[in-house]
């Protein structure tokens, strides 16, 4: 997927896709991103991750049940 630097404002960047516009934390964005650049945007699920947290949750939640 790839979007826009439109501009930022404050702590923000203003993130063009399509006809979306999106306030996307600057941090998430490289350090050398500017106003114009195309950024390539790849969101991957990480099923080993997803699994540990359903894991820690359920865990806190048998504890909070259990009481």
């Amino acid at each position: 997927m790839q979007c826009i630097v439109d501009r930022f404002e404050g702590d923000y960047a203003v993130i063009e896709y399509y006809d979306q516009v999106l306030n996307l934390p600057k941090v998430f964005l490289p350090a050398e991103a500017h106003e114009g650049d195309v950024l390539d945007v790849i969101i991957m699920l990480d099923d080993s991750e997803t699994k540990k947290v359903k894991t820690e949750i359920k865990k806190l939640m048998d504890e909070v049940w259990e009481k």
